[in-house]
């Protein structure tokens, strides 16, 4: 036992688990929050600025009794909100693109929850997934493989060469400074945001005076265990809203007698192609099937995340699910989300498949499947 305890110690420290679940996820959410900002780019006014029915006074006084973190309330000015609402979007291409991905996860978390605690009516479920993940991301270490970051590291030895990250986080730390003279921030959001600067800080300090010693090897385990940690929040996270969304609709009427499905494909919000919705909902049989199905696969899969195949198969069918739903119900933002979010119960055979099938795209490059080199992070959960 002792042995085994050790050596699952090990594991846990000596190395970030997960990589290429990591960056899917990473870019899932990225590009999800990216397409969703850039889409409602004619409307963010009315979403989240000046023009928005939820007002400025009226926001501020819910922050201050719920102590939510949002830096458009740091000023009500029009510059102030396009600012904002632009490093948004561009830390959301960073963090996509996976550059100096320390700082560009904690800018895209500023970016989410800000906007999010801004217009907190505002959301069809996603957002709520994509607020837990953006702070969740913070943690790990997600720019391992497909990334920017992952390449500077191939060919100059580090992924914290060059000045670009030193500047952002003089940046960043001018921000939280101003935020703290200020008294902007809450006591528990300085903490956070001033040990997120004093970590990046010595991580750079100490990878470029002593790459290789002591200080270097503290921080990496301290790295690890971070991202382990967020990893595993993650996969929490996910079982836990399938297993409360499933359950939840076990005790409704409407999922009891299999009718549930029909009710929104008759409503004008949800019929995006209204043809289709009529289609489906004329089968009695086919409503009844998608309802009963829907419930079952939410309450079984937080039961099968260690049976391999099994949990594969409901995998598939809860993505097809989400597929479905921002097609017949016009929800897709929301569907991303999720997609997004069950990314990290997928095999990594599989993602290193499809990584190698994407990199065949670029001209000159092999369709064959690399072999994992001892150079790269270990896959080992989940499988």
């Amino acid at each position: 036992m002792r042995a085994g305890l050790a050596t699952a110690l090990a594991k846990v420290t000596g190395q970030a688990l997960g990589p290429y679940q990591s960056a899917v996820i990473r870019i899932g959410f990225a590009g999800t929050w990216l397409f969703f900002l850039l889409r409602e780019f004619p409307h963010r006014h009315e979403l989240y600025g000046p023009d928005g029915p939820w007002s400025w006074a009226l926001a501020d006084r819910l922050i201050d009794s719920n102590g939510a973190f949002t830096v458009l309330m740091w000023s009500d000015s029009a510059v102030w909100f396009e600012t904002v609402y632009a490093v948004a979007v561009l830390s959301s291409v960073g963090l996509l693109l996976g550059w100096r991905t320390r700082a560009t996860s904690v800018l895209f978390m500023v970016g989410v929850l800000s906007l999010q605690n801004r217009s907190v009516f505002m959301g069809d479920g996603g957002d709520n997934v994509i607020h837990l993940m953006a702070v969740y991301l913070v943690l790990t270490r997600c720019a391992q493989v497909w990334s920017l970051d992952a390449r500077r590291a191939r060919l100059r030895g580090s992924a914290s060469a060059g000045a670009a990250g030193p500047v952002l986080w003089g940046v960043l730390g001018a921000v939280f400074a101003f935020g703290a003279v200020t008294g902007r921030f809450g006591s528990g959001w300085l903490s956070v945001f001033a040990a997120l600067w004093v970590v990046a800080g010595l991580w750079w300090l100490v990878d470029r005076k002593e790459p290789e010693g002591e200080g270097r090897a503290t921080l990496s385990v301290l790295a690890n265990v971070l991202h382990n940690a967020g990893m595993l929040v993650i996969m929490a996270e996910v079982c836990l809203i399938y297993a409360t969304a499933g359950w939840y609709k076990v005790q409704g009427s409407r999922w009891q007698d299999g009718t549930a499905l029909y009710y929104p494909l008759g409503l004008d919000y949800f019929t995006p192609w209204p043809g289709l919705s009529a289609l489906l909902a004329g089968s009695g049989t086919l409503v009844m099937l998608l309802s009963y199905g829907t419930v079952a696969v939410q309450v079984a899969f937080p039961f099968t995340v260690f049976n391999r195949r099994v949990k594969n198969v409901l995998l598939a069918v809860m993505m097809l699910e989400h597929a479905g739903i921002a097609v017949l119900l016009g929800l897709p933002f929301f569907s991303l989300a999720m997609i997004a979010a069950d990314a990290v119960f997928l095999p990594t055979v599989f993602l290193v498949w499809l990584g190698a099938r994407v990199a065949a795209l670029r001209p000159g490059r092999s369709a064959a499947t690399p072999a994992l080199s001892p150079a790269e992070p270990s896959p080992a959960l989940p499988r």
